[in-house]
């Protein structure tokens, strides 16, 4: 039997898995089958990053393509704008994006993050949508788009605003008044911005009884006092918490006593948060008292070096989520090996699937014998630890003392001599700024066996690997 001659349902379940654009490009033009099977999944995510090549030119050909062909159009689901060509001040452009997004009937999630590329044409547009349920935007609509417009997604699911101006924060209070019954999730990024306050946080609580998801970014203006707020009002039990760039006077020791005196974190799987100092990990420990935590991610402010606070709360950590931990992310403050033995031990963390760590160059060898230990690990990815350099280097340099191996680099050949030791489940792997695809090939041993041998292949997923993505302290 050919691939051709295979029932079309198999056709489909293969096509499936073809991940990267070009690869479904090429595979619609097979013959009509494929194209039948392929094109929806060739448009259904349509993404624009500012390191592509020619982003600006990718979108003016974008939606020229949307707005000439509906057919296309209609397969949309998802439409992610990271870059725009702002100064192009082309008419045909405008109305090109306009009638692009109006052929987007199906569309389910839009993220237009580029600053003062967003116009009140483009959220009208948006708003008329029945199926938009995620929107994320730049908050900046100074000058570029009238905010009164906001209040009129009214039925969104997840929303997230970045760099939020003063006249989107002031809609804000009712704009989640009408949307909030919907709102499962919301992400408010700051980036240092002061207008994002206590009192706003206090506003919008009432409103946002049902979110299962908060993330609350760089807020420098905002305590546990606004926090609380969200937290002891909501009634569906928040499932997934991040507190990230809190500024150094946030007393997460208040909010922690909080949370434990109410329970109200029973429901908590998910944990993002920014920690300055090691003091601060006593207060991380007490707010997921009573969670039934599965997945926690760890942002130090600065790299800070292993001593028995870290120790003792690494042991506290897995004595009391162990068993359901399914993904451990830490970045910058370094993870001792016998904590990274206890993590990849099938007695301790047997469901862990992720695993970032930072370690010390010297400690690849003993880490991979901790990964072989490890029972469903599928992503693995670790960041070197700079040593503290001594009084003879420059007070500004980060690089270690020159009998650290490998700073920064890790060979593919050593990459791969590591793959191979861990479980069979491992599909990712990466070390610093490289990421691999672990990929398989069978071969026929001089017995006969048939052997899955292991090698390293391009990372080719369309989603940007994260941790590619800003680790945001």
């Amino acid at each position: 039997m050919q691939f051709l001659d295979l029932p079309l349902e198999l056709v489909a379940a293969i096509l499936f898995h073809l991940g990267r654009p070009q690869y479904l490009a090429v595979a619609c033009r097979v013959n009509k089958a494929f194209f039948t099977f392929t094109i929806p999944r060739l448009y259904e995510r349509a993404s624009i990053y500012s390191w592509h090549k020619h982003a600006k030119a990718k979108v003016v050909s974008l939606f020229d393509t949307l707005s000439l062909c509906p057919q296309l159009a209609k397969y949309v689901l998802r439409l992610e704008i990271r870059d725009f060509p702002k100064s192009a001040g082309r008419a045909d452009t405008d109305a090109a994006v306009l009638e692009g997004l109006k052929n987007c009937v199906n569309l389910e999630a839009c993220i237009w993050t580029r600053d003062g590329a967003l116009t009140s044409d483009i959220l009208s547009v948006l708003q008329a949508s029945d199926t938009l349920v995620e929107l994320e935007i730049n908050g900046h609509s100074d000058g570029k788009y009238d905010a009164g417009i906001l209040s009129g997604f009214s039925h969104l699911r997840r929303l997230s605003l970045i760099m939020p101006s003063t006249d989107v924060v002031r809609q804000l209070p009712s704009w989640i008044a009408v949307t909030g019954a919907s709102l499962r999730s919301l992400t408010l990024i700051c980036k240092m911005s002061p207008l994002v306050t206590d009192a706003v946080l206090e506003r919008l609580a009432p409103s946002l009884a049902h979110l299962e998801q908060l993330s609350i970014i760089g807020c420098l203006r905002v305590s546990h006092v606004g926090v609380w707020a969200l937290l002891v009002q909501n009634n569906a039990g928040l499932q997934s918490l991040a507190l990230e760039g809190l500024p150094p006077k946030f007393n997460l020791a208040a909010l922690a006593a909080l949370c434990t005196d109410r329970s109200v974190l029973a429901r908590l799987v998910s944990l993002t948060v920014t920690v300055h100092t090691e003091s601060w990990l006593a207060s991380v420990s007490a707010l997921i008292t009573y969670a039934p935590l599965e997945r926690f991610q760890l942002y130090a402010t600065r790299a800070f070096e292993q001593t028995p606070a870290t120790d003792a709360f690494w042991g506290a950590l897995i004595d009391a989520h162990g068993p359901r931990l399914t993904r451990v992310s830490v970045h910058r403050m370094p993870v001792a090996l016998h904590a990274i033995a206890d993590l990849c031990a099938p007695a301790r963390c047997p469901a862990l699937i992720a695993l970032f760590v930072v370690i010390d160059p010297a400690d690849l060898a003993p880490l991979a014998d901790c990964l072989a230990t490890a029972r469903a690990l599928a992503t693995v990815h670790v960041n070197f630890h700079a040593r503290a350099p001594g009084p003879e280097a420059d007070a500004e340099s980060d690089v270690p003392d020159h009998d650290a191996p490998r700073l920064g680099v890790l060979t593919a050949p050593e990459a791969l001599a590591i793959v191979r030791r861990c479980p069979e489940t491992i599909a990712l792997f990466g070390c610093n700024a490289r990421v691999w695809q672990v990929g398989r090939h069978i071969r026929r041993t001089a017995d006969g066996a048939l052997v899955a041998e292991r090698f390293l292949a391009k990372y080719d997923s369309p989603d940007v690997p994260e941790q590619f993505l800003v680790v945001r302290t």
